[in-house]
């Protein structure tokens, strides 16, 4: 071989071997259930009614996080808080769309929007801009027509519309503009997660982001057929004669999980979760993927009437609740650089760190915003700088929440109610379930609290409720 011949075999050779070992960019799927609490999942609650095998074993590879909460503890909010990595104050969407704002009460909730504005910048039209092919499945809530994933950076868009729930429930025909009708007794969960399956499948060669938004946990309830028995005969061996309930304001708190449906809505979602793991193995995709598993708001375990879905565990109240049980859920990010998998992490996240987070694994530009890169707890088992988490919550709900705002420093939590200005201090540390309120005892610490939190509000554009000129109080 000549010197010529022999230095283009090396230097193609040389070429051959970088491009073949030129890093992939990963890609990420972003799991989201609707209304899922942090004791729906046995990892966190091992006293769980439900079982859930396959996000335990997640958590067996992954970081699962012990303090993760959502932006709000209602769905649109922390839906919009996580596009964006920003507070749900900065993108005025405080409530659920469109929301309830009742006119005989001592207070008017503050107006807020009905869609993410197409001015924001989201997550996905990040990662589109960078070479992702980008997918949304199931639930959107974050407007109507004309603000819809594909018109919010989604290259596909598959039962995302303007409607919180199911419209025609959980079994086909599902009366979905954006999703086709499947056979007769197909389950909507299922149906979804087959969706996502074949986009995985039909999109290995490229980077992709799937975001896989179940409808499920949320109202109506309505059972898995594959689950259904199981569970039936699970509830029976309780022998309850009543479940028990602790009032909470003018609703009822559920202490015990025992729906034997609900239960089996909960099995058939993480099953799904499991057929998207065993695809991302069988089409050779794991070892460069990034999994993060969450919810958007805690479990409905609180309603003015008894028996709501779910039961929160030793945490207080629930969905549209600024307690513990309302704002923290599961959170679980496997990928295939996290250190130590198999760990816990009681360093506290939210919903706006996702923004930053995923686009600092996939190394693209980005403002921060709201959030923190999560990356430093995953990859190198290190702290991250956080001072506090803050939560507002300026309307009523129908978990018979009143307008308010909360603060977490450190292990205090600090819970502001409108209507009549209380203010309630918590230590998480040792009463994680907010039973004691230590204001009275506390004063110093309230003030320094309440200051820290109207500035974060303030900063944050936060709108308030204002007095109802028009309300009878009631005998």
């Amino acid at each position: 071989m000549s010197k010529i011949n022999l230095f283009m075999f090396l230097l193609l050779s040389i070429l051959f071997f970088s491009c073949s070992t030129e890093k992939k960019q990963p890609n990420i799927v972003f799991i989201l259930v609707d209304d899922l609490g942090w004791a729906d999942v046995k990892c966190n609650f091992p006293e769980s009614f439900y079982d859930t095998p396959n996000i335990d074993q997640l958590a067996e590879r992954g970081v699962r996080f012990t303090n993760a909460y959502a932006a709000n503890p209602v769905c649109s909010p922390t839906r919009a808080a996580l596009m964006t990595g920003k507070h749900p104050n900065r993108v005025n969407i405080t409530d659920w769309i469109p929301g309830n704002n009742p006119k005989n009460r001592p207070l008017l909730g503050s107006e807020d929007g009905n869609e993410l504005a197409l001015e924001e910048i989201t997550l996905a039209e990040k990662l589109k801009e960078n070479g992702y092919k980008t997918c949304f499945i199931g639930k959107w809530h974050l407007g109507d027509e004309g603000y819809f994933p594909e018109n919010q950076g989604f290259d596909i868009n598959i039962g995302g519309h303007h409607r919180g729930s199911p419209p025609g429930g959980y079994y086909s025909p599902y009366k979905n503009p954006k999703l086709t009708d499947g056979p007769e007794g197909e389950y909507l969960t299922d149906r979804l997660t087959t969706e996502g399956i074949k986009f995985i499948t039909e999109n290995k060669e490229k980077p992709f982001f799937l975001y896989l938004a179940f409808y499920t946990v949320h109202t109506p309830i309505q059972a898995s057929k594959k689950y259904i028995e199981k569970y039936k005969a699970k509830r029976e061996g309780l022998n309850l004669t009543e479940v028990p309930h602790k009032k909470e304001g003018d609703g009822w708190t559920k202490l015990l999980q025992e729906n034997a449906a609900f239960a089996s809505m909960v099995a058939s979602m993480d099953e799904n979760v499991g057929r998207v793991l065993a695809t991302l193995k069988e089409q050779g995709l794991y070892k460069n993927t990034w999994v993060i598993f969450t919810s958007d708001n805690g479990g409905l375990s609180t309603l003015y009437r008894k028996n709501a879905p779910t039961s929160n565990g030793p945490l207080r109240a629930g969905k549209g609740w600024c307690y513990e049980g309302g704002i923290r859920v599961p959170l679980i990010i496997e990928g295939p650089d996290i250190i130590n998998p198999g760990r816990t992490t009681n360093q506290p996240a939210i919903s706006m760190d996702y923004f930053t987070t995923i686009l600092s694994i996939a190394e693209i530009e980005h403002n921060n915003n709201d959030g923190v890169n999560l990356l430093p707890i995953l990859t190198e088992n290190g702290q991250i700088n956080r001072d506090e988490l803050f939560w507002h919550y300026p309307h009523y709900h129908g978990s018979a929440w009143t307008p308010g705002s909360a603060l977490r420093k450190d292990d205090w939590k600090l819970v502001v109610f409108y209507e009549d200005n209380r203010t309630e201090l918590y230590n998480l540390a040792t009463d994680p379930g907010e039973t004691t309120n230590v204001a009275a005892k506390n004063p110093e610490k309230v003030t320094e609290l309440k200051k820290i939190l109207d500035k974060k509000l303030a900063e944050s554009g936060a709108k308030f409720p204002e007095i109802n000129p028009d309300y009878i109080p009631r005998d």
